[in-house]
C-alpha cells in the first residue's frame, strides 16, 4: 500500500460507495472534468465509469502520479499532469467539473485560486473540512467573511453530506463534508476588483465600515449600512456598497 505523506496533508478514502456516491452528484457523460488530487484514482476510478469525454487529473505527489501512469496508461481520455494544482493554469478549460478531495491546509487558498478563473468551470465538488464547509456556508453561518462572501458573490453555494473520518487512510483527526460550488457566471462583478474590496473590508472586520470607507463617497440611500461590522453585514448588503463605489 501506498504510504501517504503527511507534508502534503494525504488521507486517501477508502470507502467505495462513498466515492461513487461523490462522483454522482453531477451528470458527467461525455463532459471535461478535472481532479484535483488523484491519490490512488479511487474517485478516478468511479467518473471513468460514468463515461466522460476527458479526464484530466492533477497530482503533486511524484510517486502517484507514476502510479497513476501505470494504472490508466490504455484510458485514451486520461491526461495526467504532475503539477501542483495551486500553480496550474485552468485557462485553457472551459465548462469543467472539477472535484477534489483537498488537502485541509490548502483547502481556502485553494478554493480562492479557483474562484478567479471565471467561465472556466461549470460545477465545483469539493471534499474539506467539517468545521471549513459550516464557516463558508452562507445559508447556515450567519457571521461573513472574506471567503464566503467570495464564495456567495459569484456562485450557488450546496451542503450535500457529511463523511466520517474513519473511512480515510491514514484517519484525520475531524470529519469531511462534501460541498458543491455552481458559478453564476455573472460576469458584471468582476472578480479582481470584488476580491480587493474583500481585503479591504474584511482586513478589520470588527471595525464599523463607516472607519474602513471613509474616505470613499457614499450613496445616500446606502449610509445606515456603514454603522455595522463588516462581519455583521449580508452578502447583498455588501454587494450594494461595492456596487456604490
Amino acid at each position: 500500500m501506498f504510504i501517504p505523506k503527511k507534508s502534503l496533508g494525504q488521507n486517501f478514502l477508502l470507502d467505495k460507495n462513498i466515492c461513487r456516491k461523490i462522483v454522482k452528484l453531477s451528470n458527467i457523460e461525455n463532459k471535461e472534468i478535472i481532479e484535483i488530487g488523484p491519490g490512488t484514482g479511487q474517485i478516478t476510478d468511479q467518473i471513468l465509469l460514468l463515461k466522460p469525454k476527458k479526464i484530466t487529473l492533477i497530482e503533486k505527489d511524484i510517486k502517484l502520479y507514476n502510479l497513476l501512469n501505470e494504472k490508466y496508461k490504455k484510458k485514451n481520455n486520461v491526461i495526467i499532469f504532475n503539477y501542483d494544482a495551486l500553480n496550474f493554469d485552468y485557462k485553457k478549460f472551459s465548462n469543467i467539473i472539477l472535484y477534489s478531495n483537498l488537502p485541509y491546509n490548502i483547502t481556502s487558498k485553494m478554493i480562492m485560486n479557483l474562484l478567479k478563473y471565471e467561465n472556466t468551470f461549470e460545477e465545483i465538488i469539493l471534499m474539506v473540512q467539517k468545521e471549513f464547509a459550516n464557516k463558508i456556508n452562507y445559508k447556515k453561518n450567519i457571521k461573513n467573511n472574506k471567503l464566503k462572501f467570495l464564495i456567495e458573490s459569484k456562485n450557488k453555494f450546496i451542503f450535500e453530506f457529511n463523511i466520517s473520518n474513519k473511512v480515510f487512510y491514514p484517519k484525520p483527526k475531524v470529519d469531511s463534508s462534501i460541498i458543491r460550488l455552481i458559478p453564476k457566471n455573472n460576469n458584471n462583478l468582476e472578480f479582481i476588483k470584488l476580491n480587493l474590496f474583500a481585503n479591504n473590508i474584511f482586513k478589520f472586520k470588527r471595525k464599523k465600515i463607516s472607519n474602513i470607507l471613509r474616505n470613499i463617497e457614499i450613496k445616500k440611500n446606502l449610509i445606515h449600512l456603514l454603522n455595522y461590522r463588516s462581519e455583521d453585514i449580508s452578502t447583498k448588503n455588501l454587494l450594494k456598497l461595492f456596487n456604490s463605489i
